[in-house]
């Protein structure tokens, strides 16, 4: 057998991780106290392993999150009425496989973005879809892709995202487009997939934000009432690092 070509074969066959693997341990004579099965199996793992990573590298550039956010640095400490129990529950991101939603609400600073994208990395970690969006910006894209005629299409990959989180919800008023193509996405992603929605404004003053009260009344019914609320209070956590 021909030791060169089965590393060239394995590599038109895109197991580019196992060949490297095989390729080092021929060369340094690593390989011999294995069984074949052992090997075998070495050599798989050691292939899924490297994909696995490489999607969750693809999964976490694609989300296009603003900040880097991670579970294991959440502060519980600053008093802001986070509940360390239940957003140790909601990151073991059972809300998503129940496809149910996740609202943010608290005055600006008090870490509602960087918990949305916390749970949105985590969603990642765990191979789910996940996107990242200023919301008034997403608002505006859609706007856009009404005029070039891909409105569908984009709704369509929104629908396929596992997470899909609304960053800056309600700071710009919502005019016909922004409703219209809100009330696409909710309709769409209900009972199919979660949502997690970020704001500074109460969840109690979205109605007349969102405006037209049918559409109001639509989106609120499907997006509240199969959400967890967290409403953080307290002064801006910029405010202590700037102290710092």
């Amino acid at each position: 057998m021909n030791k060169n070509q089965t590393i060239e074969k394995m590599k038109s066959m895109r197991l580019n991780a196992m060949a490297s693997m095989y390729g080092h341990h021929l060369q340094n004579n690593l390989y011999n106290d294995s069984t074949p099965d052992e090997y075998i199996s070495l050599l798989t793992d050691h292939e899924w392993e490297d994909r696995e990573n490489k999607k969750i590298q693809r999964l976490l550039k694609q989300a296009a999150f603003r900040q880097k956010a991670s579970i294991a640095d959440v502060d519980y400490a600053s008093v802001r009425n986070l509940d360390k129990n239940m957003f140790k529950r909601l990151s073991a991101l059972d809300f998503i496989s129940k496809k149910e939603n996740l609202i943010l609400t608290g005055a600006s600073g008090v870490g509602k973005s960087y918990l949305a994208q916390a749970l949105g990395h985590q969603a990642c970690l765990m191979g789910l879809k996940t996107q990242y969006y200023i919301t008034a910006r997403l608002f505006n894209r859609l706007k856009l892709a009404k005029v070039d005629g891909t409105y569908n299409k984009e709704l369509k990959k929104l629908m396929k995202l596992d997470l899909l989180i609304l960053d800056d919800f309600g700071l710009q008023a919502f005019d016909i487009h922004a409703r219209e193509a809100l009330m696409d996405i909710i309709e769409d992603r209900f009972s199919n997939h979660s949502t997690i929605v970020s704001s500074q404004i109460p969840v109690s003053t979205w109605y007349d934000i969102i405006g037209e009260g049918t559409i109001a009344d639509a989106i609120l019914d499907r997006l509240v009432n199969s959400s967890h609320r967290i409403d953080l209070k307290g002064e801006s956590l910029r405010k202590s690092i700037l102290k710092n």
